[in-house]
């Protein structure tokens, strides 16, 4: 399977523009989306879910024009956006047979059928009689999900699916979409570097509205093999200092003092000690040259 998008822009009437021709194809298997909040992924995977129009630009997922064939494209899609409304008064059990019904799964048995599997699958048996209003953050996101499967979809996206949950809930939410990617495509949007560096075989960066990589996590890592320089400063003013004269790309606190992060081909001075590179530093360095002013010509 393969979704092609090609050229994708969207600007909002209030002139905030969202996509700046965006290129990208996605094969099999679970293909990471990473940007900060505002970047511009969540008016991506609402496009490609077909409820909302671009400006500009195609897409097709195996030759189907997602832009112009929305019936054939939802019949095939599986979609968990960032907030997904249910009635809260309801059970999962009755929830899911309802949207089982509005996604055209009318015969009774084969619909009981395809619930209780994905009750199971996604470890909601137990309280498939709860109202969705007692779910912890965790389960309703792995309601999310089951919702998402119902049809069969051959491609799932799930936007910001983690955000908010407790490590255990994420965890168990990040398990659940591995088993799920082995059969289908999963796009997994979000701005949290460590679900794409644990699920994601390829990945992009966009930031901006603008597509800034686009790859294989350990490719890019490769790439920076030796070029990433770590120092500790206790105070602010010498963080400062080193931002003003090096290509700091990020500082963490450790232990109420300073561990800063420098891309440089040779060591960037006295106190600074070679790191092996983490995919945050991609991260954190495709979002530093992509905010530095580009020369006018």
């Amino acid at each position: 399977m393969s979704l092609t998008i090609t050229g994708l822009s969207k600007t909002y009437p209030n002139g905030v523009q969202a996509l700046k021709n965006i290129s990208l194809t996605i094969g099999n298997n679970m293909f990471g989306l990473l940007g900060p909040n505002g970047a511009g992924k969540s008016t991506l995977m609402r496009t490609i879910a077909t409820l909302q129009e671009p400006d500009s630009g195609t897409i097709t997922l195996d030759g189907i024009n997602v832009l112009t064939d929305k019936n054939a494209i939802r019949q095939t899609l599986g979609y968990l956006p960032q907030e997904f409304g249910v009635y809260p008064r309801m059970s999962a059990l009755d929830m899911l047979s309802h949207l089982a019904v509005m996604k055209g799964i009318t015969n009774a048995g084969e619909r009981k059928a395809v619930v209780e599997a994905l009750l199971q699958q996604t470890n909601l048996w137990d309280f498939r009689k709860k109202a969705l209003s007692t779910y912890s953050g965790g389960m309703k996101q792995r309601f999310g999900i089951a919702q998402a499967l119902l049809g069969k979809p051959r491609l799932i996206i799930v936007d910001e699916p983690t955000a908010g949950l407790d490590p255990a809930e994420r965890n168990r939410f990040l398990n659940l979409l591995s088993s799920i990617a082995s059969d289908v495509t999963v796009i997994l949007s979000t701005h949290i570097v460590e679900d794409v560096r644990e699920l994601c075989p390829r990945m992009a960066i966009i930031a901006g509205g603008k597509l800034l990589l686009e790859g294989s996590p350990n490719e890019s890592l490769e790439a920076l093999n030796g070029k990433i320089w770590s120092k500790v400063v206790p105070s602010d003013d010498e963080l400062r200092a080193l931002e003003a004269s090096l290509n700091v790309i990020s500082a963490h606190l450790v232990s109420g003092q300073h561990e800063v992060r420098v891309y440089a081909d040779s060591t960037p001075g006295e106190g600074f000690r070679s790191v092996d590179s983490g995919l945050e530093d991609v991260y954190f360095l495709n979002l530093a040259q992509s905010a530095q002013p580009q020369p006018v010509n």
